[in-house]
């Protein structure tokens, strides 16, 4: 049976886009863990039947291991706050991972560099 195409294209983007602008302003303005330092949040995924979110989030200071427990462990009242602001049937549940993107990219950068200068030595 095929299924039945959404009424509006792209709707899970924009929700998924919505809920990190909420969630990105709900961290810095109420939520009061001190395990939870300066967090930026980068990506959300929303499953098709909006009952779970990842939330893929970066450190710029502190404990990467803490803030997701202070996160995961503040995702109730996350998703409670984003029940006041989303209009929506259903407000995922939020599960927080730590993204190690920045940290590849400047493992990355690095290895470059190092194969760049030793290519330059050998000329």
């Amino acid at each position: 049976m095929a299924r039945k195409p959404s009424s509006t294209p792209n709707r899970g983007f924009k929700v998924a886009d919505q809920i990190q602008r909420d969630l990105a302003e709900l961290i810095a303005r109420e939520l009061k863990d001190p395990r939870v330092g300066m967090v930026t949040l980068q990506a959300v995924e929303v499953t098709p039947d909006y009952a779970h979110a990842k939330v893929f989030f970066s450190v710029l200071t502190g404990n990467p291991e803490e803030t997701t427990e202070g996160l995961n462990q503040a995702a109730g009242f996350l998703r409670n706050g984003l029940f006041k602001r989303l209009h929506i049937h259903t407000v995922p549940t939020l599960h927080f991972v730590f993204d190690r993107t920045t940290e590849r990219a400047a493992d990355m950068n690095a290895l470059i560099a190092k194969a760049v200068s030793s290519r330059a030595k050998d000329d």
